[in-house]
């Protein structure tokens, strides 16, 4: 490949620069354009060694390398598309049962009509992946309305089972934790079973699990015979889950073609396996990102998608990118602080909102746009242009605005949108996060940071827990007295606690004033 350097102020060097970088798979008609990003020839030359190593680390990780070494957990979600590669041939089987179950689950629920909504329990890639799968392969008409709870905000949890209404005693809930105790999904599940329940719905008849054999919920759902039980593999992460259950499932239930998902993503698992940088779609996104970061991630990454059906693309990203490259430590035990942030929404939206900042502020960033050259429907009223057009002139105006300000942007183009090309895209930025994590050297498939917010959330709810155990005495204490007695360093976190308490429970008050947190006093009527 031959990469002329970044000049954005010569025309005919940048067509030359256009036509050696740009690559295409006439197979998915997919094509990646890097030619406006800061990746020179120079560059190229430089990552080789760094890249080898790389292909190697990936070529190992599909072969079954333990890759999550505080969990001695492999990572397998590119088996799931392509059965023949994983470790064992009692492994292959169960994915390929796995996938065939699911779709004639799905087809089996949509030809009768027991069922008219779906309430979806997960949090993280277990409602990141099927929001995505359901937002940009639903049809009108075709499949079940999706509802979603992925917080516990009370009011979130009672907006979503007031709009189903009675409509909950006939809707499927399908409840997703891969260890089946993980807190928020736990909550949810019985926020909905005790809603259906007291309308008259028969849980176990309309109860999905979506876990790993075995766990904490998988039990409970084969005790109490659910309805259904998928397994969310021990092998598969979170955020890398939605070519597992996590999102077939919901993809059937669309009525969308999951075989054709899972194609799309093992045919980009083979473009993106070649162990050359300059045909590497992964690998060149990759060396990207490196580039335009300075190897540090200094430069967030905007996505805008110049598609509806992509609209949470850019949240399903920031989980997938955000939680494998945001690391403290680096193999080595180093201290590192890698990560890129991203953020986006979807175009011509934002040439109303920050594309502003993206031409003429702050220069922290790189874009990467996504257009869809085939749009159905796309028709001329009268004598104004047609959408598509426009759409497409909005695309163009501003990639090439951005360029003029000096702006790095990398294009994603498909000839068309469908289930096969969803699945082609997913799996290109799995392949080119688990690539710059090699080149940065840390792990992308753990999650330390997440396990220690778990941690401390935990601790804080215990920590409540001692506290309505003190006030249960009828005694009036100030945040010092608590502290003291509770053998705390600080009132701080006693004061949120309280807060919270009070705000919620007509049995706690306080007395003084709460821009003087020293000052009050806090009381518990006896129950």
């Amino acid at each position: 490949m031959k990469t002329a350097d970044f000049d954005r102020a010569n025309p005919a060097s940048q067509w030359q620069r256009f036509c050696d970088q740009l690559w295409y798979d006439a197979g998915l008609e997919i094509w990646l354009d890097v030619s406006r990003m800061a990746l020179n020839t120079s560059h190229l030359h430089q990552l080789e060694p760094q890249f080898e190593r790389a292909f190697a680390a990936m070529a190992a990780l599909e072969g079954g390398a333990i890759a999550n070494p505080d969990e001695q957990r492999m990572v397998g979600h590119y088996w799931l598309r392509q059965p023949d590669l994983a470790p064992d041939g009692a492994t292959a089987d169960h994915i390929r049962s796995e996938v065939d179950r699911i779709a004639q689950f799905g087809h089996e629920l949509l030809s009768v009509a027991d069922f008219t909504d779906v309430l979806w329990i997960g949090i993280g890639g277990s409602g990141l992946g099927p929001l995505l799968m359901v937002r940009a392969l639903g049809e009108l008409g075709a499949g079940l309305p999706f509802h979603f709870i992925d917080n516990i905000d009370p009011v979130g949890i009672s907006q979503t089972l007031a709009r189903l209404g009675e409509r909950l005693r006939r809707t499927l809930v399908v409840v997703v934790s891969k260890s089946g105790g993980t807190p928020e999904p736990r909550i949810g599940m019985e926020q909905a079973r005790a809603r259906l329940e007291s309308l008259g719905g028969r849980w176990v008849e309309q109860a999905v699990a979506v876990t790993m054999v075995g766990s904490r919920l998988d039990q409970l759902a084969l005790e109490e015979g659910w309805l259904a039980r998928f397994d969310m593999f021990d092998w598969v992460g979170g955020r890398t889950s939605i070519t597992s259950a996590v999102g077939l499932l919901p993809g059937a239930l669309v009525g969308a073609d999951i075989h054709a998902f899972l194609e799309g993503a093992a045919a980009m698992d083979r473009a993106t396996r070649v162990a050359d940088l300059a045909h590497n779609p992964a690998a060149l996104m990759a060396a990207a990102w490196y580039v335009a970061g300075e190897g540090k991630g200094k430069r967030d990454m905007v996505v805008l998608p110049y598609c509806d059906r992509l609209e949470v693309f850019s949240r399903y990203l920031q989980q997938l990118v955000m939680e494998s490259l945001g690391k403290h430590l680096d193999r080595q035990g180093e201290v590192v602080n890698q990560g890129i942030a991203v953020y986006g929404n979807k175009g011509s939206t934002d040439q109303h909102a920050y594309v502003q900042q993206l031409r003429d502020g702050i220069d922290n960033f790189f874009v990467t746009f996504i257009e869809v050259l085939s749009a159905p429907g796309d028709l001329a009223v009268g004598q104004g242009a047609r959408p598509g057009d426009m759409l497409d002139g909005f695309l163009q105006g501003t990639r090439s605005a951005l360029l003029e300000g000096g702006r790095q942007s990398l294009t994603l183009t498909l000839a068309a949108f469908d289930a096969r090309r969803l699945g082609a895209l997913v799996a290109l930025f799995e392949r080119a996060v688990g690539l710059y994590a090699e080149l940065v050297d840390i792990n992308a498939y753990d999650q330390p940071g997440v396990e220690a917010g778990k941690k401390a959330a935990a601790a804080i709810l215990e920590l409540q827990g001692q506290v309505e155990a003190l006030l249960g005495d009828g005694q009036v204490r100030s945040l010092q007295q608590l502290a003291a007695e509770l053998n705390l360093a600080s009132p701080e976190p006693l004061f949120w606690i309280l807060r919270h308490l009070c705000a919620n429970d007509a049995s706690y008050g306080a007395d003084g004033d709460w821009s003087d947190p020293a000052g009050l006093q806090f009381r518990r009527q006896p129950s």
